[in-house]
């Protein structure tokens, strides 16, 4: 998350500007978090605002800018639980495949050898692996970021992708159709 500790504080503090400065800051990382957290599109949504809301009422209850981050994340994440767990209660058990959406999660195992796999890249590669993956930034933004080239960043990607891949295959989790084994 961007929100730098100063800027933290003065919201903490009471500060007007500084509020609405944070608010704007977090709202995308907070965005990205959902969709990967929260069962849709809309509840993903409903928990940033919930999110950004709970920053807006309660920063200056926060003890310490340093677990700024891990609060707001935490609150989202609880959001998310809780319009899940509200919808499948609304829609009966029936209604909702509560497999399919466990399913969707990866494996630990499978998430720790991907952080690895990641880790294990040469710096160029990572960079912009992470930058174009994680943070959804678009080639362009990247290559701005980087002070590349818009093909210097897609030939990185392919490239740190491959290694990744690669990886990943010599560890077992691909079957022999391209596929995750256990994720169909």
């Amino acid at each position: 998350m961007k929100a730098s500790a100063q800027l933290v504080d003065a919201a903490r503090g009471g500060d007007t500007q500084a509020i609405a400065q944070l608010l704007t800051q977090c709202q995308p990382d907070l965005k990205r978090f959902a969709r990967r957290t929260c069962s849709s599109a809309e509840d993903a949504e409903d928990a940033v605002q919930a999110a950004l809301w709970q920053l807006y009422r309660k920063i200056g209850a926060l003890r310490t800018a340093a677990t700024f981050a891990v609060w707001l994340f935490r609150i989202v994440e609880r959001e998310c639980f809780r319009l899940f767990r509200g919808r499948k209660a609304a829609q009966g058990q029936e209604g909702v495949d509560v497999e399919a959406v466990a399913a969707q999660a990866l494996p630990l195992d499978l998430r720790l050898d991907l952080s690895r796999a990641i880790a294990a890249l040469p710096e160029a590669y990572r960079e912009v692996l992470i930058l174009r993956d994680v943070d959804e930034l678009t080639a362009p933004e990247v290559a701005q970021q980087l002070g590349l080239g818009v093909d210097a960043v897609k030939s990185r990607l392919h490239r740190a992708r491959a290694m990744v891949r690669e990886r990943l295959m010599a560890s077992g989790y691909w079957d022999k159709d391209g596929g995750i084994d256990g994720l169909r």
